[in-house]
């Protein structure tokens, strides 16, 4: 069952396909670190294994683009399974029960989700306090020139 660690990262045990033999999956302790972009598995947890002991695999979170339950076409004989497509791969992890596989699918799709600023956050982007021009291409250079109000007026 997925948890939050002190350092506020969802982590847990999943099993991962194995990338050498399709239909072996291997348990790994997963760190999904959003501060860092990053789903970090590891052969065991971190605070059991030996000082220096790096994760055996990562994906970072932008290069996600679907986190979904494996459909039985897919993993016919592997229950509480779930699919990541990230860039051209798919990873297939397995969970232990059902609330595991949806706490775990939906905090990846939270993670890897883009979000855009709503408009009324964003600065306005247009220079207000710059002047009138007029833009040419004279010799097949643009030429901005600046013009008076009274200029605008006339034309």
């Amino acid at each position: 069952m997925p948890y939050v660690d002190r350092q506020n990262r969802i982590c847990g045990f999943l099993d991962i396909e194995d990338s050498d033999v399709c239909g072996k999956f291997l348990r790994r302790y997963f760190i999904l670190d959003t501060q860092a972009n990053l789903l970090l598995w590891y052969m065991d947890n971190p605070q059991n294994l030996a000082i220096g002991a790096g994760a055996v695999g990562s994906l970072h979170l932008t290069y996600i683009s679907k986190v979904s339950v494996a459909t039985p076409k897919q993993k016919p004989k592997t229950p509480f399974c779930f699919v990541i497509n990230a860039l051209s791969q798919r990873y297939f992890l397995q969970a232990s029960d059902q609330k595991d596989l949806q706490d775990w699918v939906d905090a990846l799709n939270r993670a890897s989700k883009i979000t855009v600023p709503k408009t009324g956050n964003l600065s306005p982007t247009t220079d207000v306090a710059k002047p009138p021009y007029k833009t040419e291409i004279i010799g097949g250079v643009v030429v901005q020139t600046p013009i008076s109000v009274n200029q605008v007026r006339n034309e």
